[in-house]
């Protein structure tokens, strides 16, 4: 083995798809190890976060230019990420962002701005592809991602959905005169709850089925679900149109963790546990049905059940009952009357909805409607034919509903060509809880309870694999790359702990040891699987306050906040650092077999099949992180070269190689 200096190579040009790998232009086995950018990207720039009072008035008005970062600040972001090791990002934006001002008024600045911050990206050797991203439809309702406009389409007037308990928003329950952080109207996590009020599913109903389900439902005489997704595409044009030419481009994701409204349910349905008919764990909050939603949006008052989070088991149980609109506002427009009444779902007698047709949302012509088949396949065929008309090398990153996805709700039978599974994954009992233990860490989802570093592994790995699994079954004969479109832990653990222990002055990086634990058992699980990942997430704006976080609903996920900044520190503004900056594969000169590494000990190893036709090294990212003092490497064969933290080997013969890498 011999071992010279070099600098660090040139980002490869465009990746493809060799059954389940993501291979580069000479061959090589690529890993994707990348970060979502970023959390504040949901938000308007530079005071739309969820930490600032909004009554949203100025919807059309807004502008994002500035998300995730100034430009300004892109080379300082970027070039620490690099360094990091990520060669990957998730880039986020959303309808709203380009179409705020009104339908079809696409806002030129900041596809300028946008468009630079992905050539800025390619100049930093990280390919990306372009997340659409949405929580809960839009900020109006709890979450991000479609212009207020659509709710006027629709017919809504989104001002009343507090009133008519159509919403729950940060911005209309919390007390933002109290120095209280966390304040028990607004639990934390809550924000999902908004799925199952009727300002979300009314809108999930219209835009996935609205010519199924309201086919009369028109707006200048297109369909209600034609003309939503006419325009959310037509934003994903206006994009696609500007990035096409960028070799680091990967493509496009269909949408981000996507509702799905009625789709599927029976009228009276009340979702309070698992069952045969909805096998997906309830979440808490009002478990109504959709005859209680849709006679709340009509202004009628009901009760429903209550479901609130048992903390020992992690399970949403019912605990009582609420009356939704006690007050009986009507949440459509002033002339609008329910298009789903019109469609014969339901009537009002005497003050209530009386059902008319169980199977309004579930059968049509004897034929059995699932959201798979009649809402995501459509959709990701129409992001398959919208973004490759402008580079048809593009690959379509797809992803089902969260919810759905973690009970077993299979991808559509029919995929675009060049498909990836971006399935999510997160360990649900620490994002919610905000705590972890690996010596009593219990499952939400299975009810498991892990008593070891080792058995918390296994779990990580066991999961992710059933997710990257749906890719294997359902992606045709030769499967589909699996990339995780997201996991990360809540930095705000132990209710700020790390952040205490920082305003006190305390630097060592022993601050983030939990944190640095929880990332590495993740990671540990990912090398396991040989999976590519983007991590949730990087936001430039994050603050150490529980109150602010990411910017967005008091979430803070965030790898990097401004808080962390100290000078003349290469991790400066890290948090968990040692957890996600770890030596990995990059490029790989043949098929890998195997990657490990131990925290503890420093040790590496990657043992692939070299195949010598591929006329370009094995690359492995080794970061002065993990090995402060340097490091030894063991390969039997090749030429090694070792520069900026990238160790560069070419094999010769067609042989099992293994590549062990440790600390001095």
């Amino acid at each position: 083995m011999t071992i010279d200096v070099a600098t660090r190579p040139a980002l490869s040009p465009t990746l493809s798809i060799d059954g389940d790998r993501f291979v580069d232009r000479h061959g090589r086995h690529v890993i994707l190890r990348g970060v979502n950018l970023g959390g504040d990207c949901k938000v308007p720039y530079p005071n739309g976060g969820t930490q600032y009072p909004s009554d949203f008035s100025d919807h059309r008005t807004v502008s994002f230019v500035g998300r995730p970062f100034p430009i300004a600040e892109a080379d300082e972001h970027l070039s620490r990420l690099a360094h990091w090791g990520f060669n990957c990002l998730r880039l986020l934006t959303t309808w709203e962002a380009v179409e705020h001002a009104g339908p079809g008024q696409h806002d030129q600045d900041y596809l300028d701005y946008f468009t630079e911050v992905c050539a800025r990206a390619g100049k930093h050797g990280l390919y990306l592809f372009v997340d659409f991203h949405q929580d809960v439809w839009s900020r109006m309702t709890g979450g991000d991602g479609a212009p207020g406009w659509t709710f006027e389409a629709a017919g809504l007037d989104f001002t009343k959905f507090h009133a008519a308990g159509a919403a729950h928003v940060m911005q209309q329950v919390y007390d933002y005169g109290s120095d209280v952080r966390r304040q028990p109207q607004y639990p934390q996590m809550s924000w999902g709850s908004n799925y199952r009020l009727s300002g979300n599913a009314i809108m999930w109903s219209l835009f996935w089925c609205g010519a199924l389900f309201t086919p009369d439902h028109r707006v200048d005489g297109e369909n209600i679900q034609h003309y939503l997704q006419r325009h959310y595409l037509g934003s994903m044009d206006a994009i696609a149109e500007r990035i096409a030419d960028m070799p680091h481009v990967l493509g496009f994701d269909t949408l981000n963790e996507p509702g799905t409204g009625w789709v599927g349910d029976g009228l009276s349905y009340r979702h309070l546990a698992p069952s045969e008919e909805n096998r997906s764990r309830p979440r808490p909050g009002v478990a109504a049905s959709a005859l209680d939603g849709l006679a709340a949006a009509s202004g009628l008052s009901v009760e429903v059940p209550v479901l609130r989070r048992n903390l020992d088991t992690g399970h949403a149980e019912p605990v009582g009952s609420r009356i939704i609109n006690p007050d009986g506002v009507s949440i459509w427009r002033d002339g609008v009357s329910c298009p789903f009444a019109a469609a014969g779902a339901y009537r009002v007698e005497d003050g209530k909805a009386v059902p008319l047709d169980e199977e309004f949302f579930r059968t049509r012509g004897g034929r059995r409607i699932t959201i798979s088949e009649d809402g995501f396949g459509p959709l990701f065929r129409a992001v398959a034919e919208t973004t490759r008309r402008h580079n048809p090398d593009w690959s379509v990153f797809a992803e089902l509903d969260a919810f759905g996805a973690a009970s077993g709700r299979p991808f559509p039978a029919v995929m675009p060509e060049r498909s990836v599974n971006a399935s999510h994954w997160y360990d649900a009992s620490t994002l919610y809880l905000k705590t972890f233990d690996p010596n009593n860490s219990y499952d939400f989802l299975t009810g498991d309870l892990a008593t070891s570093e080792d058995q918390v592994r296994q779990r990580y790995i066991a999961q992710i694999g059933y997710k990257a699994a749906a890719g294997a079954n359902s992606f045709g004969p030769d499967g589909a790359p699996t990339l995780i479109g997201e996991f990360g832990i809540p930095y705000d653990l132990d209710e700020g702990e790390a952040y205490a222990a920082w305003d006190r002055g305390e630097r060592d990086p022993s601050v983030w040891t939990k944190h640095d634990l929880l990332l590495g058992l993740m990671y540990d699980a990912l090398d396991a699987l040989q999976l590519s990942s983007t991590q949730w997430n990087y936001t430039a704006s994050n603050r150490n306050d529980l109150r602010v976080g990411d910017n967005w609903n008091q979430e803070d996920l965030s790898i990097f906040s401004r808080d962390q900044l100290v000078s003349g520190d290469s991790n400066s503004g890290g948090r968990g650092v040692r957890g996600f900056c770890r030596p990995f594969a990059r490029h790989v000169q043949g098929r890998i077999q195997n990657m490990h590494f131990d925290r503890a000990s420093g040790d590496f190893a990657l043992t692939f099949d070299a195949d010598p036709t591929i006329a370009a090294p094995t690359e492995i990212y080794v970061p002065r992180t993990q090995y402060p003092n340097g490091c030894t490497f063991d390969v039997a064969g090749g030429h090694l070269v070792f520069a900026e933290q990238l160790a560069s080997v070419r094999i010769e013969k067609a042989e099992r190689i293994t590549i062990t890498i440790k600390r001095q």
